[in-house]
């Protein structure tokens, strides 16, 4: 079982717009704007991957309180994979410990650690697999993107693996990347997906799924 917690993402729904293109394919629990999801005890014993499509204290929605983060936490410490999507590096960005274990990190204004903010623009753009050996890029595949945000300017808070990039005016950005947890989890961040557009592309949703195959298969 597979739990997704989502904000509306500033009305677009773009976490439920991707649930409902996956929900044939896993069996997932979805939330939006509701954290108490998080709440429960055990939750390693109740779900194999946790994903999220949020960014904490936005959109309108409180962030998760202390107790969703320190149950969130126990998950990690298990050792369990976990799904980022678009901004979601930023779901517990007020915490220190979260901040230093995602890879590379969408920084929000006022960052409590004095980077400067990470940007979006918004044009088309293609989405690449990155030249690697890592076993993921093979089932990865190229998207050209419709006109939507290009989240750059990402800190890179750990060591990670990147899996896609690409390549704008701006210079060559991460899109995809995996970083192992201090417990010997596997995280992977996923970042286009802000417009429903960007979210429906086959590509992406092949690529989303991709990226859960690998994370709940046993290694």
């Amino acid at each position: 079982m597979i739990l997704f917690a989502a904000d509306n993402h500033y009305g677009t729904h773009a976490g439920q717009n991707l649930f409902e293109c996956l929900r044939p394919h896993h069996e997932i629990r979805f939330h939006e704007d509701n954290w108490d999801c998080l709440m429960e005890e055990n939750l390693a014993e109740k779900y194999d991957l946790l994903m999220f499509h949020l960014i904490g204290g936005t959109c309108g929605v409180p962030a998760p309180d202390p107790v969703a983060e320190h149950l969130v936490k126990e998950y990690l410490q298990v050792g369990k994979p976990m799904f980022l999507l678009h901004g979601s590096s930023a779901a517990f960005w007020q915490c220190a410990w979260w901040r230093e274990i995602v890879g590379f990190r969408w920084v929000r204004k006022d960052d409590p650690d004095g980077f400067a903010p990470s940007s979006h623009p918004i044009r088309p753009y293609l989405v690449e697999v990155a030249k690697s050996r890592h076993p993921l890029c093979q089932h990865l595949q190229d998207v050209a993107q419709p006109a939507d945000e290009i989240y750059i300017n990402l800190e890179q808070s750990c060591p990670a693996t990147t899996l896609m990039t690409t390549t704008t005016e701006e210079g060559t950005f991460p899109m995809a990347y995996e970083a192992i947890t201090p417990w010997g989890g596997k995280i992977v961040s996923y970042l286009p997906g802000h417009s429903p557009a960007a979210v429906w592309h086959p590509g992406n949703i092949a690529n989303c799924r991709s990226i859960i195959e690998y994370l709940i298969t046993p290694t």
